[in-house]
């Protein structure tokens, strides 16, 4: 009897990911499921900008992990052939792709090759040229708003008609940041394109929801990224002493929010700007 009541306890933690407390005789039988919520996208397929490293790596790696079928677009060849050699045990399922997003000829080449129909777009490709306002050169505004905002524009116009035709799952979800929402220093080129991404999220969900769509933003707060662990430790410090929950946050923090918008479960959420940034813009 006891031995099918532990049975039951452990299926049931199986598919809820639960903690269960039970009474058994003078005991009390602990039974926790300290696994993460998992998410199957083996009948998925999808096209992440910007990822061949940092958080668009991340991501492609998880959905990857989740049986999806992705296709990989970067601007550097060089993070691509990395990429690449990271990535050999998923051969079958993954496709690397050099693309300049800011390019409509290279998207469009790009959009050409995709193997297989789509259900997920990744809108994470962007860059940075930070200076104050007075040093703010034409080239430097141009050059981040061609990759950060027409690139998105470009992407996303690019593959509208290869997303799956059949599928009621589709997911458009836009990397902004919580610069876009309140603004940064030194950033008046970025924290325009980034307020633009989520103006270009709130009106593609109204006019993509009865197409099957959910069109949703993402906005990081201060991340450790491969090129952020190589600040000096006292200016990471200073960084993660600002963030209310105190540290910075992790890669798989935003790939994890790109896995829950991109699921099934999240498919009465469009049109929102989630905000994963450890409560920095409270």
């Amino acid at each position: 009897m006891i031995r099918n009541i532990k049975t039951s306890c452990e299926k049931y933690l199986e598919n809820t990911g639960s903690k269960l407390e039970i009474i058994v005789g003078n005991t009390i039988e602990n039974f926790e499921n300290k696994e993460n919520v998992k998410f199957d996208f083996k009948n998925k397929a999808a096209v992440i900008t910007g990822g061949a490293a940092g958080i668009g790596f991340g991501t492609a790696s998880m959905f990857l992990d989740a049986g999806a079928r992705v296709s990989i677009w970067d601007y550097s060849q060089e993070a691509l052939d990395r990429a690449k050699a990271e990535l050999s045990i998923y051969t079958e399922r993954v496709q690397f792709v050099q693309v300049d997003v800011g390019n409509r000829q290279s998207v469009a080449a790009a959009a050409a090759s995709l193997p297989w129909p789509i259900d997920i777009l990744i809108n994470n490709a962007g860059i940075t040229r930070d200076k104050s306002f007075a040093k703010l050169s034409p080239e430097d505004w141009d050059s981040v708003i061609t990759t950060n905002l027409s690139g998105l524009y470009n992407v996303t116009k690019g593959l509208f008609e290869k997303f799956n035709p059949k599928s009621t799952d589709k997911r458009i979800i836009n990397i902004s940041s919580v610069v876009g929402i309140y603004g940064n220093f030194g950033q008046a080129n970025y924290a325009s394109a980034k307020a633009g991404v989520i103006g270009f999220t709130k009106t593609l969900a109204k006019e993509l929801g009865r197409k099957g769509f959910t069109v949703n933003a993402i906005a990081p707060g201060f991340i450790k990224t491969a090129m952020v662990k190589l600040m000096p430790t006292e200016v990471l410090e200073k960084m993660a002493g600002q963030v209310p929950v105190a540290r910075l946050g992790e890669v798989d923090d935003i790939a994890n929010a790109c896995l829950f918008l991109s699921s099934h479960q999240a498919s009465y959420i469009t049109g929102t700007v989630i905000s994963v940034d450890g409560g920095i813009v409270l």
